[in-house]
């Protein structure tokens, strides 16, 4: 008991850690005082904490809830599916190792016997490279199939649109439809690939729609090429993503998706006027 504080302030701590250290079994000590393990490590506000870390909890169903026209999971077009069905992987591919991780410190905690029986080496095999190798390898594996399916392919035909950043705002040329240009609205046929060849006049900029595609730079001097689909009409939201200068968050565009023959005759409208 030496070190033990007398005025009941630290040495609840001394003497569990050293409990632990000795192999001690504090189940039935636990079972009887559920607040003794938090309080003699965490303090006397341990069980403060604790209670406050409801209030997360009760929030979640209200972050869950939220939404809105740059949400990367409600999706309408391919290259956002695979980019989304991508990310759920990943978040129960994480699930799936936090449970596993979770199991081996219960089996620490509760079967002290079989820590013991277990060697560094084996904790650094195991846990190091088995648990992460059961989950990662097919992450990785979907992440190079998905990506691949995005890369525009030569030779289809698609439509081709130019896209220039500059601060701060976003021009759309249509070359295939007569040279018509529109300023911070970009035109797209539903269901028909098209490929945006994106580039910048000053700054690098980012072009993400983000309920149709993932984020493609516009660099100055360099054209990079993403291939973009919306699976329906209507109205989408995109903007950049890559700081640009003190008027970024204004740099916002609108998608307007129309059915192939409106697309045609609003485009070819444009083109017509002086």
């Amino acid at each position: 008991m030496n070190g033990v504080a007398d005025h009941g302030d630290g040495g609840g701590r001394r003497v569990l850690v050293q409990a632990l250290d000795d192999g001690a079994d504090l189940r039935p000590v636990v079972a009887r005082r559920p607040g003794l393990a938090a309080t003699a490590l965490f303090g006397r506000d341990a069980v403060g904490v604790r209670r406050h870390g409801l209030v997360p909890l009760l929030l979640l169903p209200l972050v869950a809830a939220c939404g809105g026209p740059y949400s990367t999971l409600e999706v309408h077009g391919p290259a956002s599916s695979s980019i989304a069905s991508l990310w759920w992987g990943m978040f129960f591919g994480s699930l799936v190792l936090f449970a596993l991780v979770m199991v081996a410190l219960a089996l620490t905690f509760l079967c002290p016997n079989w820590a013991r029986r277990v060697s560094p080496a084996q904790w650094i095999i195991g846990g190091g490279l088995v648990l992460p190798a059961l989950v990662l390898p097919p992450l990785v594996a979907w992440a190079l199939v998905a990506g691949e399916r995005l890369l525009p392919l030569p030779g289809q035909g698609v439509t081709r649109i130019e896209v220039v950043a500059e601060q701060f705002g976003w021009q759309f040329g249509y070359p295939d439809q007569g040279g018509a240009t529109t300023v911070n609205l970009l035109h797209l046929p539903a269901g028909e690939p098209v490929d945006l060849h994106i580039t910048s006049t000053d700054v690098i900029h980012s072009f993400w729609v983000p309920q149709l595609a993932g984020k493609l730079d516009a660099i100055p001097g360099k054209t990079n090429v993403l291939r973009l689909q919306a699976d329906r009409t209507g109205t989408f939201y995109g903007q950049c993503a890559e700081f640009c200068g003190i008027g970024h968050a204004f740099m916002r565009f609108e998608v307007e998706v129309r059915e192939p023959d409106d697309f045609l005759r609003v485009v070819d409208g444009l083109a017509a006027e002086p």
